[in-house]
């Protein structure tokens, strides 16, 4: 599959448009898993890239306004090589794809996940994760 296939398909299903199959979901709880694994969460993310130059994107994402692109060099230079390569292997793809997925999903994300502009912490972050998949599955 090419990178704007999987884009698409991951797109449609962080909108909670048709997917086919689990993969979709499966991308989806792979970033989710990776929020959960940032140190501080939505917040902590939110933080990385701030503290890179990129807090006006982030700050996009949360708040109820467009969403502001990102790079794949970009999501790069906050997640790392490792983060994202351990992305890649839990979804099957390849490594040097990781970032331009990332780079498409995580802002659907993360706006979906922060509804009104705040930003959820612990339990509530889990559970409007939970929520989402559940949305995705059905």
């Amino acid at each position: 599959m090419d990178l704007m296939g999987l884009v698409g398909q991951v797109a449609g299903a962080a909108l909670g448009g048709n997917q086919q199959g689990g993969g979709n979901a499966a991308m989806i709880n792979a970033v989710a898993g990776m929020l959960g694994q940032q140190q501080g969460g939505i917040g902590g993310l939110v933080q990385a890239f701030t503290q890179n130059g990129m807090g006006e994107q982030a700050q996009s994402w949360v708040g109820t306004g467009e969403n502001m692109p990102v790079s794949p060099d970009q999501v790069q230079n906050v997640l790392g090589g490792d983060m994202l390569a351990n992305l890649a292997s839990q979804v099957g793809i390849p490594p040097e794809m990781a970032s331009s997925v990332v780079s498409q999903v995580l802002p659907m994300l993360i706006d979906q996940l922060t509804p009104g502009g705040n930003v959820p912490q612990g339990d509530a972050l889990q559970s409007g994760i939970g929520a989402l998949l559940g949305g995705l599955l059905k």
